[in-house]
């Protein structure tokens, strides 16, 4: 096996691990700004628990989409199944590629819904009749890193 026959398989390898790493990093941010919120309204008021529990979580997804992007391209590569040599390097430049959209809108999109979930989560705890109000502020950002994961599936499914 020449380098560059085991270069391709290496560059797919390092689009999965981006796709899971950023999104994932995007993620655990968002999660821990909503969660702070969460336990300071759970603190005052423990009936509120559940709600704002589901608002700290929002922001788990995009995490979420860049493990299900780092699958689909590592399986439909071959890599899993230890293909890892018959990717030339071009398609293992497009397969970065392919995962650069939920990556870098994964780790946008995770941070500013965290944001928008402490924000929803305090609207909770002053108005709790407001919750289904309160939960599509969240919701608008996973917007875009749904259009992300689409774009990435879109690609991923065109490469192989």
């Amino acid at each position: 096996m020449d380098i560059m026959s085991s270069l391709g398989g290496a560059l797919v390898i390092i689009g999965a691990a981006l796709a899971v790493g950023l999104a994932g990093c995007g993620s655990a941010r968002g999660c821990g700004i909503a969660g702070q919120a969460a336990a300071g309204v759970t603190a005052e008021d423990p009936s509120k628990f559940a709600r704002v529990l589901i608002m700290e979580l929002l922001p788990g997804t995009q995490g979420i989409y860049g493990l299900l992007i780092a699958f689909l391209v590592l399986s439909s590569s071959g890599v899993l199944s230890g293909n890892f040599s018959a990717i030339d390097v071009h398609t293992g430049v497009e397969a970065v590629g392919a995962c650069l959209p939920i990556a870098i809108a994964g780790l946008v999109s995770g941070t500013f819904q965290g944001k928008a979930s402490a924000a929803s989560i305090g609207l909770v705890a002053k108005r709790p009749e407001q919750f289904a109000k309160a939960m599509l502020f969240p919701a608008m950002v996973e917007t875009y890193a749904i259009l992300s994961l689409l774009v990435s599936i879109l690609v991923v499914i065109q490469l192989f």
